[in-house]
């Protein structure tokens, strides 16, 4: 498929970046590392997080009890099969995937960028699980391949983060930016739109405070209500109102807006088990999402950074 001109780009998608870097369309294997989570184990929390399920975000992971190799091998015959593609991302997705011993990270995390088809790793962490140690890992394995840290942040709104049970604060994600920043490793962060008791300006005023860190990609994600979830059980118990699919589209575009015109948009929306997903369940059909969101831009006649202020 034709690149897009930078003039034809109402956003700048991974799509995009990859084609420019790696000058083909490259897809993520999702890997597990088998670690768990602060907040799960008890040393910060149990159960994790309000909205998230017993994979730990990671639904879509491989088989933790798979060594690495075997995983990147079963991921990639999927992908091929369905794209052709060559060339793939490494991604340690489930779970806290800084949450373990140096030494097991540095096996795991060679292992899965070994192969020559792997252009680049990423890792789904805590920022409260990046000691130096840790950094200096990932400052050694960013010399050989590139190195993405995706942190969670949700959300600015520290209330709304003790709401859902997440053992975090923007300040910890602002300083763990920083970290990575110093090291020259880039930052992915996730914001979640439509936490519940959050206006819509309370999610602008997180894009807008992502504007102005040093970080790299954004995911935007839907929240997504799910079962054998916190959340879900609150849900289940006294519904409280979700987004409908133009609501969120337009709010999509609003950040977009808002969002510097060289960050990459990792994601628009996002993908909840079907056997897990309560509501909304329009998300499910995500191609619709995704092409009311770029009809509704060439609408509006904006783009990525129409109102950004650096």
């Amino acid at each position: 498929m034709k690149t897009p001109s930078d003039a034809d780009r109402r956003f700048y998608s991974l799509n995009d970046y990859c084609q420019d870097t790696f000058g083909q369309k490259v897809y993520r294997l999702s890997l597990s590392g088998g670690m768990s989570c602060p907040n799960r184990d008890g040393t910060l929390g149990i159960g994790g997080c309000a909205f998230c399920s017993e994979g730990g975000s990671g639904d879509f992971a491989a088989n933790a009890a798979l060594p690495v190799e075997k995983q990147l091998a079963e991921a990639r015959k999927r992908i091929e099969g369905k794209t052709g593609c060559r060339k793939f991302i490494a991604y340690f997705q489930s779970y806290t995937n800084t949450y373990a011993p140096v030494d097991r990270l540095r096996a795991l995390f060679s292992a899965a960028m070994k192969p020559e088809e792997i252009v680049a790793l990423s890792i789904g962490t805590r920022s409260d699980c990046l000691p130096g140690n840790v950094l200096d890992l990932l400052c050694e394995l960013q010399s050989q391949k590139p190195v993405w840290i995706e942190l969670g942040l949700q959300t600015i709104h520290n209330k709304t983060l003790r709401l859902m049970n997440t053992h975090t604060t923007v300040e910890q994600f602002d300083q763990a930016v920083y970290a990575l920043h110093q090291r020259n490793i880039p930052v992915i962060a996730h914001v979640i739109l439509g936490l519940p008791g959050e206006t819509r300006e309370m999610m602008l005023d997180t894009v807008r405070h992502l504007s102005k860190l040093p970080i790299s990609g954004v995911k935007l994600q839907l929240l997504h209500i799910l079962r054998g979830t916190a959340l879900g059980e609150s849900f289940a118990a006294s519904p409280f109102p979700l987004m409908e699919l133009s609501e969120y589209c337009e709010l999509v575009i609003d950040c977009l807006e808002l969002l510097p015109p060289d960050i990459v948009i990792h994601r628009l929306t996002g993908d909840g088990p079907r056997s897990l997903l309560v509501a909304p369940l329009w998300s499910l059909d995500k191609k619709r999402v995704l092409n009311t969101i770029r009809h509704r831009l060439k609408e509006r006649g904006t783009r990525q950074g129409a109102l950004y202020h650096g």
